[in-house]
């Protein structure tokens, strides 16, 4: 019974450590999220200029 409880905690704490890391792709944190775009931060209605 010992054993069973055991490789129900270790199949519990490997799906565990997959729904933590996820999948994201690496690609992706790359993007600069920091800088705004150019339509952005500006008066409604007034031109970028």
């Amino acid at each position: 019974m010992k054993k069973f409880i055991s490789i129900i905690l270790a199949a519990a704490f490997t799906a565990s450590l997959f729904f933590i890391t996820g999948c994201a792709d690496p690609d992706e944190s790359t993007i600069p999220w920091s800088r705004p775009k150019d339509w952005e931060g500006g008066v409604p209605g007034m031109g970028s200029n």
